[in-house]
């Protein structure tokens, strides 16, 4: 019986790039966030021990979606294999919600889901290991499949897939230190209302990056002092993210049922939205002006339906905008469905939340 999985997308609350490394990556401090918005991801799989055969077949309903080894949910399923001394024929059928190649972690989060649902065909009651490098026991047992290795290897296999794979084995809020791929859970935030704007123009992550370099270049900034500037950050953003998760205890004014939770006051009143950015947008913007109009949109800094936050997502294109309501919300939309873009409406999705609704039952 096949299993299928919601894939979430996330969102860069905070993204800081440091100066290109020796080894050609960059050391980044960023905080993830899942949102409700997501693909659907569906395994069926069976050992083939007696052949010693691996076979992955790939499907989807978007022809952009690549169906050989260069997807990532092949990548992933096939070293999960190969880390177990398994063998099995997987099939893999990704329905596309999210928009592809778009900053939100599309294709990453598809890996974590055809993971998921692996485990789910192949070891459906497996006994549930101690976990190793995780704050608290591992949520996969709350979804009645346990986990068949230690999560420390899991979130390595995650790793060498891609640097913002493993944030998925998380969800919630994280945060992402070394190329993405070391990830902490933050104090969850509560669910806060999302736009996200997901505009026609293509941006290409190694062409920003390269932009970034010579950025870089021109400021003077190395290695050692970017990777200083990012340790302190770093540090920043975990006490700004657990005084907001105090902060928002008092809650808002439960009159106002258009509230999504109390994320979006917590964050104001601890003042993160104030000093969190995302660099790709002093590279990206200049290239591609429109982006800066959208994100201009979005938070509508001049209006009572300000955003709490707006930003670039990852190196883009998608954009996001996090409000206080829903009718703030709404009316970001309305503006951006007026200059022709495309958006959706969504919700922060908390970590709980993220793995009790995973599996689609």
């Amino acid at each position: 019986m096949a299993t299928i999985v919601r894939s979430h997308c996330k969102i860069n609350l905070g993204l800081y790039i440091g100066a290109p490394r020796p080894d050609g990556f960059h050391e980044l401090a960023t905080v993830y966030q899942t949102l409700e918005l997501h693909d659907l991801v569906t395994i069926t799989a069976k050992y083939t021990y007696k052949e010693k055969t691996r076979f992955i077949r790939i499907t989807s309903n978007d022809d952009r979606v690549p169906t050989d080894s260069r997807n990532t949910a092949w990548k992933a399923v096939e070293l999960a294999l190969q880390e177990k001394d398994e063998y099995a024929e997987v099939d893999i059928h990704i329905e596309k919600r999210l928009p592809v190649q778009g900053g939100l972690g599309g294709g990453s989060a598809n890996a974590v889901a055809a993971l998921i649902g692996l485990e789910r065909e192949l070891h459906p009651n497996p006994r549930v290991l101690k976990p190793s490098k995780w704050t608290t026991e591992s949520p996969w047992k709350e979804m009645g499949i346990g986990i068949s290795y230690w999560p420390a290897r899991l979130l390595d296999i995650a790793g060498r897939v891609g640097s913002d794979v493993p944030l998925f084995l998380i969800g919630g809020t994280i945060l992402g230190l070394d190329r993405g791929q070391e990830v902490y859970p933050l104090p969850d935030q509560g669910p806060t209302w999302c736009i996200v704007a997901t505009p026609s123009i293509g941006v290409s992550t190694p062409q920003a990056f390269r932009d970034w370099d010579s950025l870089c270049t021109a400021e003077g900034l190395t290695p050692k002092a970017s990777t200083d500037k990012l340790k302190e950050l770093s540090r920043a953003y975990a006490s700004a993210f657990s005084e907001a998760k105090h902060a928002g205890s008092s809650g808002v004014p439960a009159s106002d049922r258009d509230l999504a939770g109390r994320q979006g006051s917590a964050l104001v009143r601890t003042g993160i939205t104030s000093w969190i950015q995302n660099d790709f947008e002093r590279v990206v913007f200049p290239q591609h002006p429109s982006l800066a109009e959208i994100k201009r949109l979005l938070a509508a800094s001049d209006t009572p339906e300000a955003a709490l936050h707006a930003s670039l997502s990852g190196s883009g294109s998608a954009l996001f905008g996090l409000y206080l309501t829903r009718r703030h919300a709404q009316a970001a939309q309305e503006r951006l469905t007026a200059a022709g873009v495309e958006s959706q409406i969504t919700q922060t999705l908390p970590r709980s939340k993220y793995w009790t609704e995973m599996i689609v039952e």
